[in-house]
């Protein structure tokens, strides 16, 4: 069983795909917590590394090509913000909310001013979606690889990690049932 929990900054993807992961007894894999560290290992903010990968497209190759790698093992919630195009799941989860929600998210995670996260979320989206059709000819705005889509500003973290799991927990028991 693979479930891929996709979405824009600060939608929620890796509060539910963390929450799913721990449900449903599953591993759980981070795009973003690579890029993290790879950012914090160089001494630089996540937007300066945004930056870093628009001249260097390894920099998002390599990050892809692991999360590819690890989901392979199977039996994984993936919370990237392309595992919905890259990695072949049983179940695609895109999740959505308005850029003011999304800002207010950001500011709050990372303790400054909305203004700043803002304009950092923006600075950082723009980047990713130059780089993501420029790379692997992906439009964020394509919804069609993912069965399901969600606007997590109508429901607290608990409702959609709850909806979400009610989904893929009749998948997991027909895979389960199934055997290898």
């Amino acid at each position: 069983m693979i479930i891929t929990v996709s979405g824009l900054i600060a939608s929620g993807k890796t509060t539910a795909a963390r929450a799913l992961a721990s449900r449903l007894g599953l591993r759980y894999l981070s795009a973003g917590e690579v890029m993290r560290r790879w950012a914090a290992q160089r001494n630089v903010t996540l937007l300066k590394f945004s930056d870093m990968a628009e001249k260097d497209h390894t920099i998002d190759r390599e990050i892809d090509r692991l999360q590819v790698e690890m989901a392979r093992e199977g039996r994984c919630v993936v919370d990237s913000r392309l595992s919905g195009w890259l990695v072949p799941a049983d179940m695609k989860v895109w999740l959505r909310a308005p850029v003011d929600i999304r800002a207010a998210r950001g500011a709050k995670r990372e303790e400054i001013d909305t203004c700043v996260a803002l304009e950092e979320l923006q600075t950082r989206e723009s980047s990713e979606r130059a780089r993501y059709r420029g790379i692997y000819g992906i439009d964020m705005d394509d919804l069609s690889p993912y069965h399901v889509v969600l606007d997590t500003s109508h429901w607290g973290a608990d409702a959609v990690a709850d909806a979400l799991e009610s989904l893929a927990r009749p998948l997991l028991e027909r895979r389960n049932a199934a055997g290898p």
